[in-house]
């Protein structure tokens, strides 16, 4: 089974694909607040799985790390305007320190193509 990769780089690629499985990088945003990070880190998801033939209906599991878990109430209003409603993947949300403190919310995606 062949892969592919997308944007890749020298530390790691934007996007695996594999067979008939996408597995994104994590993806944090830009932004003062939780939810400008989220509308930003969300959007390169949208971006990313196009670039792989697929889209957000499709996303079979999530994992969010926070910096901190008092972002979970913000962060979930923003998920809940972006994610397809008819189409909720599985998901998991842990706190976590990220690579940089600027840095609220991180999200790894894995999706069907």
């Amino acid at each position: 089974m062949s892969i592919k990769r997308i944007e890749p780089g020298v530390r790691m690629s934007g996007a695996v694909v594999h067979g008939n499985t996408v597995y994104l990088a994590g993806q944090v945003g830009d932004g003062e607040t939780v939810t400008e990070q989220c509308k930003d880190a969300l959007g390169e998801v949208d971006r990313l799985l196009a670039a792989a033939g697929t889209d957000k209906s499709k996303i079979l599991q999530t994992i969010i790390y926070l910096s901190d878990m008092s972002y979970f109430g913000e962060m979930n209003a923003a998920w809940e305007a972006w994610v397809d409603p008819a189409n909720t993947p599985a998901r998991a949300t842990s706190e976590a320190k990220l690579a940089a403190p600027k840095y609220k919310v991180e999200f790894v995606v894995t999706a069907a193509i």
